[in-house]
This record gives C-alpha cells, sequence and structure tokens, in this order.
C-alpha cells in the first residue's frame, strides 16, 4: 500500500511539474521533484501507519504528529505546515473511522437483542396467529372446550362485558354467582276487596279458610274491611312466615305441628337451608284465635222500653224481600231488636215511607247501617249490610230498596237486625220497642 500510494503522488507530482503549462513558465527542478517524492512518501507512510493496528505503526504516527520524523526539514514553516497537515488529515481518518465503527456497534446491539430470551413463549405466540385465524374464543366460566364455550366473532358489547382476552386470545368471561333468595311471596295472591265483601265469602272466593286471610293481613276485626283495601291471599290455608334467626325447617314444622315434607312440597324448595328474611308458606298451620268481640255497653235511656205509639201511615213493608228468610233472633233484654236471617246480598227495603237521616258504616258494632226518619217521633234503623244503597237526606218510598243483606260489624252470619226507635237514636231519652208490635 505504501508503494502504491507514493507511486500515484511521485506520478501526479511529475505530470505537475512537467505539464506544458508548467514547462513553458520553467522547468522542474531535481529539489522540487525530491521534496514532492518526499511528501508523498511520508503521507503514505502516515496512512498506512494510521490504517496498520502494530505497536511500530502507532510509534511512528506519534513521532509524526510530534514533529519528531527523523525526515523533517529543519525549516520551522515546513514544520509547521506538514504537522498541520497530519492534523487534518488524522481528523479526517477518525471521522472516517467512527462511521463504520457506530455501524459495527448497531449491528452488535442488534444481534444481542436477537439472541436475548423470548419475553412470549412460542406457544403463545402460535395461539395468538391461530386465534386471529379462527377468531376470538370467549370461554364463560372458565370452561375451556365445555358447553359454555362461545367460538366466533364478537362485538364490542360482548368483548366490553368479557373482559380483557389472555395471551392466547380466550376471553374468560366470569359468571355471577347467584345471590337470590328463595321466597314464595311470588305464590301470594292480592285481592281488592269491594263493597259487601266480607272475611268468609273472600276465603271462599281463593278456597281457603276465612283465618288464612285473617292471620295473612294481621286483622284486628273481621268486620273492619274497607272498599278498595288490598287483601294478602295464600294458595292454601296456613300461615304465611318470614324466617328468622334460628329458624329451620324441622324446628318449623314441629312448633306448628305439620310435616317438612308438606312446606317443601308447597314452597317447591331446592334447597332446605333456610335463610334469615325468606317468606314461607306453611300450610295446615294456625296462628291466635280470633278475639271475642266485647259489646259495648249501651247508654240507659231514661224513657226505658215504653209504650209503642201507633203509625197511621198504614201497614209496614217487612224488611227483607224474597222467601227463605226468617227471624233468628227475636226481641228481648240486651237484644232490642229482632235479627232476620237471609242470604248474603238479599235486597232490605224501607217498612215505611220516610227520609235517610244516616246511610253507611258505624264504629257500633252494626258495621254497614240504615236510619229512617218515619214521622210521629219514629224511627228504624237496620245494621249487618252488606251494601247501602241510598245515602242520608234522600227520601225513600215504602219497599225501596235501601241495602243488601250481609254479615259486617259484629255478627256471625249474614242477616240484617232491624230496630224501631222512639226518638232520635243512641240519644238521651230514646228507647226502642219490639218491630213485632207493627206486623
Amino acid at each position: 500500500m505504501l508503494n502504491a500510494v507514493s507511486g500515484v503522488l511521485r506520478g501526479s507530482a511529475q505530470r505537475r511539474s512537467t505539464g506544458p503549462d508548467r514547462l513553458a513558465i520553467e522547468p522542474a527542478s531535481p529539489a522540487t521533484t525530491r521534496r514532492l517524492r518526499r511528501r508523498a512518501i511520508g503521507i503514505a507512510r502516515y496512512l498506512a501507519d494510521s490504517l496498520t493496528a502494530t505497536p511500530r505503526a502507532r510509534q511512528r504516527a506519534i513521532a509524526a504528529i510530534r514533529g519528531r520524523d527523523a525526515s523533517s526539514q529543519p525549516i520551522a514553516r515546513l514544520s509547521a505546515r506538514r504537522r498541520l497537515h497530519r492534523r487534518h488529515a488524522l481528523i479526517r481518518l477518525t471521522t472516517d473511522r467512527a462511521i463504520p465503527i457506530s455501524v459495527a456497534l448497531i449491528v452488535l446491539i442488534a444481534a444481542g437483542v436477537s439472541l436475548a430470551p423470548a419475553a412470549t413463549p412460542v406457544g403463545a405466540v402460535q395461539d395468538e396467529v391461530q386465534a386471529a385465524a379462527d377468531g376470538v374464543r370467549l370461554t364463560i366460566g372458565g370452561g375451556a372446550g365445555g358447553p359454555n364455550e362461545f367460538d366466533g366473532p364478537l362485538n364490542g358489547d360482548a368483548i366490553a362485558a368479557a373482559g380483557a382476552p389472555v395471551d392466547d386470545g380466550t376471553l374468560y368471561k366470569p359468571v355471577a354467582v347467584d345471590t337470590s333468595v328463595a321466597s314464595s311471596i311470588g305464590m301470594l295472591q292480592h285481592y281488592t276487596v269491594r263493597d259487601g265483601d266480607t272475611l268468609t265469602s273472600i276465603a271462599n272466593r281463593f278456597g281457603v279458610s276465612m283465618m288464612t286471610v285473617w292471620w295473612a293481613n294481621n286483622l284486628t276485626s273481621k268486620d273492619s274491611l274497607k272498599a278498595g283495601e288490598d287483601l294478602v291471599v295464600p294458595p292454601v290455608s296456613g300461615l304465611v312466615v318470614s324466617v328468622k334467626p334460628g329458624d329451620t325447617l324441622d324446628s318449623l314444622a314441629a312448633s306448628n305441628k305439620i310435616s317438612v315434607k308438606d312446606i317443601v312440597a308447597v314452597n317447591e324448595l331446592k334447597d332446605t337451608n333456610l335463610i334469615v328474611g325468606q317468606v314461607l308458606v306453611l300450610p295446615g298451620a294456625k296462628g291466635a284465635p280470633m278475639p271475642t268481640p266485647k259489646p259495648t255497653t249501651r247508654p240507659q235511656y231514661s224513657g226505658g222500653t215504653g209504650p209503642a205509639p201507633r203509625y197511621a201511615g198504614g201497614s209496614w213493608a217487612w224488611p227483607v224481600v224474597g222467601g227463605g228468610n226468617y227471624i233468628s233472633q227475636y226481641f228481648h233484654y240486651g237484644h232490642y231488636g229482632i235479627d232476620i236471617a237471609a242470604s248474603t246480598g238479599t235486597p232490605i227495603v224501607a217498612p215505611l215511607a220516610g227520609h235517610v237521616i244516616f246511610a253507611g258504616w258505624k264504629s257500633n258494632g252494626g258495621g254497614y247501617q240504615v236510619w229512617l226518619h218515619l214521622g210521629n217521633g219514629l224511627y228504624t234503623a237496620e245494621y249487618h249490610m252488606s251494601a247501602v244503597t241510598v245515602s242520608a237526606g234522600q227520601d225513600v218510598a215504602k219497599g225501596q230498596r235501601v241495602g243488601r243483606i250481609g254479615m259486617t260489624g259484629w255478627a256471625t252470619g249474614p242477616h240484617v237486625m232491624f230496630e224501631v226507635w222512639v226518638g232520635y237514636p243512641w240519644e238521651s231519652g230514646s228507647y226502642r220497642v219490639n218491630p213485632l208490635r207493627y206486623y
């Protein structure tokens, strides 16, 4: 390489010194030729030393930089020029070497990265490729390949509900735990009370006992039903209970004298472990008996039961229309009227033409009732109606319907209690007489 560079520079110097223009100006001198030859040899040696990584070459390069070369000229200007030229050459050489060194470093780094252990298993990558080819696979509850697995494309809602996919592209959708409590509250029926309804009629409508309706609605009086009231009716005769802490099927069955088998069958239980707050129907169970109503003490009237005044308005109509009615209880001490029994809904009429002074409900044991003013100081009162068909302030004719037979108030069966008052009913000085005196 040294000889090649020297030859190139020598030929260049000869051409420059022997060119037509140069010969025309001045002939080339031997000194100039030698100087160019030495410069070419020096440059070639410097390049050779720079490109050859041997101790001797490095020493010659350092010596050339420091100006210790034996071939240096004593002339200060020539030496300074040579040192400057060599420094520039060294800088160019260093710059030229930086490019391949950088390339080599990049290649080494890339090789190191490719040889490093993979963060994702090869199998996972293959699974991802397979998942991309087959579409996303959704496994509900984590069962792979089971009946709950879903293969195929998913829309945005399904992916959002399923959650983030795992490495192989499978989406596992968690199955929510069923925390609902098995309850028989859905078996309970609802009924809206109508005019004329009684506990017995409602119970008969649904095929259960009257006490079943009583217990299910926590009633305090069987005659306290109001039109429009909502009643709960169990599917069978018995009690409706809410499970309390410590209750079990065995304890409930024992305390109510029924069988566990019947409880399970009626409530369609699949789990015999009870939960607090769970509603159960206990078929055949019985609650507290209906309290016996205490009759109120009726006020004593100064007039007592005096003579019955005669009424010149003619004969009286019988209060109950139709056959089959009969007197179930006559007028006597403590019962100041007559009870006329008949089927529920049988019409009740006014015995004479009169004026309605009251029509509706009263909490005096008579339930729904109608009071009439007949004139001549006589009044009538009819109690325990299932329906009232007149209103206060209305004038009625003899035999006009004023209500229907029922058993509201203190009554043990469908009937009407018919009273005749001398003086305004229930006021001081008024008294009742036997209605049969007018028939």
